[in-house]
């Protein structure tokens, strides 16, 4: 049958041509269909060779864009484009929920925070998101802690006792210390001494009071007990003062953000056109609410700063408190003069002086609040290693006028040590 085929083709070269068709047609169904279920299997697709045992050939882009449907190829592509992101020490996907964007990153710049077409800014080493001026050790312990089961451990130690008979803890509620255990224990105790309170009356103080407890208070029997309670109660306040600050920053974060993009997609819109100003001379609003953006964010984080700041480094601690003091009163008065002030000039039915007034002083609050922040982020990142030069002077100061102080009482040859000696000739 071959080898009348042939004689046909011989015979007819447009039956020739037509057979070379059909067989290319043939094998290209075969190929797509290997192409796909290759494809569909995964990012092996890139790896992808010629089905044929005896060829080594590999099956690149251009062939799967001949071969394949335009679903198959768009999946090529994808995986293409993840395995060469994925592959490159300098580009990394944007970690923001939702956003494709892969960032590519530029060293020499000296900071970590890079940030990405969709807004969204994060550390480049550890992935979280912009933390400068915050190492991201610090902010892998403070993550954790936030997540941890330790605080709410501190919480039951500090706020209740664990009932006497099953064990279970027991917050006191009520201002009396007769207590209840919840159903189904039902234990009634002292609050206080943690006894039955059967054994309690008026003879052992009261719904209010326990005579005993204190007696053995006295006697030191709830000391350990009550130190632990004390220790857990002020580590318990301590990180609930640093929490609720950063977490309140960073609520002002978001509030900020949304605030900013009513003010680029609607607001100065408006204010253009009742003040006859162009977009273009209101962007001293826009790097306003930037700045208050970009400040809330460090702020947010110095809080994790000064929570792992050790106690007992007394001279660090004010400084860092006189810097985060400052820096936080300047975005306070920026954030309300941004927010608060420019309402009037929105509700305003036409153009007046005092816009001009408030675009000094919004500029000028943009300009000092950025130099206070700079300046603290600028002491962060060196440790606060000012602190240590400037004790360092100080010593070498007083020890240098003891010295000196020594020679001018001194008396003989000491005596000649004060740059006299030209006198001493004459």
């Amino acid at each position: 049958m071959l080898e009348n085929l042939h004689v046909r083709s011989a015979l007819n070269p447009f039956l020739a041509i037509r057979f070379s068709q059909l067989l290319v047609a043939i094998l290209s169904v075969i190929h797509a269909g290997y192409i796909s279920t290759t494809i569909n299997d995964g990012p092996g697709c890139l790896v992808l060779r010629c089905p044929d045992p005896s060829c080594q050939a590999a099956v690149g882009q251009d062939m799967i864009n001949l071969l394949a449907p335009d679903e198959d190829k768009e999946k090529y592509s994808r995986y293409l484009l993840r395995s060469y992101v994925e592959g490159n020490r300098k580009t990394k996907w944007c970690p923001a929920p939702g956003c494709e964007y892969a960032v590519d990153f530029a060293a020499g710049g000296g900071s970590f925070d890079v940030s990405c077409l969709c807004s969204h800014s994060f550390c480049w080493n550890c992935v979280e998101e912009a933390h400068r001026p915050v190492d991201c050790g610090t902010v892998e312990k403070w993550i954790l802690k936030n997540s941890a089961e330790s605080e709410n451990m501190n919480w039951i130690l500090a706020n209740s006792k664990p009932c006497p008979k099953c064990k279970r803890p027991i917050e006191k509620n009520q201002g009396c210390m007769h207590m209840t255990c919840t159903p189904p224990c039902k234990f009634e105790f002292c609050w206080l001494c943690l006894g039955a309170w059967t054994d309690h009356g008026e003879r052992t103080g009261g719904f209010y009071a326990c005579n005993r407890y204190e007696a053995a208070k006295q006697e030191g029997a709830y000391d350990e007990s009550e130190r632990r309670r004390e220790m857990a109660k002020n580590s318990l306040e301590r990180y609930t003062h640093y929490y609720e600050r950063w977490a309140s920053n960073q609520l002002s974060r978001q509030k900020a953000l949304a605030d900013l993009h009513q003010m680029q997609t609607v607001h100065l819109e408006k204010l253009s056109d009742v003040h006859c100003t162009p977009e273009s001379q209101l962007k001293f609003i826009t790097e306003a609410w930037l700045q208050i953006v970009e400040c809330r964010r460090v702020l947010k984080w110095t809080y994790s700063y000064g929570f792992y700041l050790p106690e007992h480094e007394h001279a660090k601690r004010q400084f860092f408190e006189y810097l985060q003091g400052e820096a936080e009163s300047g975005l306070e008065r920026l954030h309300q003069c941004a927010e608060k002030e420019l309402q009037q000039f929105l509700a305003a039915d036409g153009p007046s002086k005092e816009f001009d007034e408030f675009r000094t002083k919004l500029a000028g609050l943009t300009s000092v609040t950025k130099n206070y922040f700079e300046n603290l982020v600028r002491a962060l990142e060196n440790g606060l290693a000012d602190v240590d030069s400037h004790a360092a002077c100080s010593k070498t100061s007083s020890s240098k006028n003891a010295s000196v102080s020594k020679g001018k009482g001194g008396k003989g040859k000491g005596g000649k040590m004060g740059g006299s000696s030209k006198n001493g000739d004459d």
